[in-house]
């Protein structure tokens, strides 16, 4: 084996292994031990350390990592030799009905794989197991930010539970000024009923939003293999998004799976062309003759004739598929830079409506629920004028927790593609 080829496959071993050198279920390390307590609130850290470690997905994908790599070491066997044994001139006729006449040949054949084909082999067999472990990290950072926005989700439903029970709270608040309003003469019995009412479903959405916190629990808890969240919801999930320039470029699994392509079909199309050399096959034995007792070597060499196959076809079809994988990687790297502006930008528009809605819009809200509220309670307001300041108010809140939420989730997709904490492999 040739220096630059042993170097080749060092390399494409070594990649293999840095590739999922942050993922355990990638690089078959051991498991750390979860950080999920039965009961405790739900952190960020603790989901990304149980999807690294016990995601079923990902773990079926670095399973497939290792098989690669056992096939990778079986290409590098040599091929097994044979044992004949063969018997020639008995059981015929005359002279050579019996054994009297038999000679009796015993050889071992070894074929010879000549061009480097199992070198080639090997080499491709490696690009191959490094290309799934690429996948595998690829899948490991798509499932992080799969649960990671979980979480951000998980969080905007608590969130909006205690919207909800606040909600609730503001009802029964204006269904006792009514009541007194009522009993003193100054407002309708029905404006009591309606209030009341209104009061009464705001209650029952409050059910409503405890179960939808449920239910995100679940759907978190299946993305590591989990049928049963033992964990609590999390109280808070703090905004900062990260300080990056538009331009920067950093390494991201999809461009590995990319590289890794364009690695193996370089060395599926090295490996073609070494179809062109034909393999040699070399035996060797011993002949016994029956009739003497006499013993004699045999030797033998079987060469087959490259006529009608020299696979030229599959070395121009691993040429084309090369020059697929080279405009996928540039593609890929295409996509990445505009996904990652896009994201940036997404991001700064989402902080900005974040601000307005808490510096301007929410402030506004208050004020004008606060000031319907005294005049509905001197008689200056009707209920209708107060329930439709309320519930702008409702609105505008609602609107700060939707909001919130999208800054969360465009900050941590920005994040994933940009590999920065919490999605830099560092469980610390």
């Amino acid at each position: 084996m040739s220096l630059i080829l042993k170097g080749s496959i060092a390399a494409l071993t070594l990649s293999a292994i840095s590739m999922g050198a942050n993922a355990s279920p990638c690089d078959g390390g051991s498991s750390a031990p979860s950080q999920i307590t039965a009961g405790e609130p739900l952190t960020l850290r603790a989901v990304l350390t149980e999807v690294r470690q016990v995601s079923p997905t990902v773990r079926a994908a670095g399973l497939e990592t290792r098989a690669l790599n056992a096939e990778a070491d079986q290409a590098s066997r040599w091929l097994n030799p044979s044992l004949s044994l063969e018997l020639e001139n008995f059981s015929g006729s005359g002279a050579l009905s019996g054994f009297d006449q038999t000679e009796t040949t015993f050889a071992i054949e070894q074929t010879f794989r000549l061009g480097g084909k199992r070198s080639l082999t090997e080499r491709a067999a490696r690009a191959r197991q490094a290309l799934a472990s690429a996948e595998c990290t690829l899948i490991l950072r798509e499932t992080e930010m799969e649960a990671a926005i979980s979480f951000a989700e998980l969080v905007a439903a608590v969130e909006l539970v205690e919207l909800t029970e606040d909600s609730a709270a503001l009802a029964d608040q204006l269904a006792d000024t009514v009541e007194r309003r009522v009993e003193a003469g100054a407002a309708a019995p029905p404006e009591l009923s309606r209030a009341q009412a209104d009061a009464a479903i705001l209650r029952a959405s409050v059910e409503t939003a405890k179960a939808n916190v449920e239910q995100k629990k679940y759907a978190l808890a299946l993305l590591w293999g989990s049928a049963e969240p033992v964990f609590s919801a999390p109280k808070h999930m703090a905004i900062a998004g990260p300080d990056i320039e538009a331009e920067q470029v950093r390494k991201h699994p999809a461009l590995e799976v990319a590289e890794a392509e364009l690695r193996k079909q370089d060395a599926e199309r090295d490996l073609a062309r070494s179809s062109a050399m034909p393999d040699v096959t070399v035996s060797a034995g011993v002949r016994r003759f029956e009739e003497t007792g006499d013993e004699a070597l045999v030797a033998g060499l079987s060469v087959p004739l490259p006529l009608f196959d020299r696979g030229r076809d599959q070395v121009r079809a691993s040429t084309f598929r090369g020059e697929a994988a080279a405009l996928g990687r540039a593609a890929t790297e295409q996509r990445l830079l505009a996904a990652q502006r896009s994201a940036v930008a997404t991001l700064n528009a989402a902080q900005n409506r974040l601000d307005i809605l808490n510096t301007d819009a929410l402030p506004a809200a208050q004020e004008a629920y606060d000031a319907a509220l005294r005049g509905y309670e001197v008689g200056r307001f009707d209920l209708t004028t107060t329930l439709n300041a309320r519930s702008a108010l409702l609105d505008t809140r609602l609107a700060v927790i939707d909001a919130g939420l999208a800054l969360r989730s465009e900050d941590l997709r920005l994040r994933a593609l940009i590999g920065a904490a919490p999605f830099d492999g560092d469980n610390k």
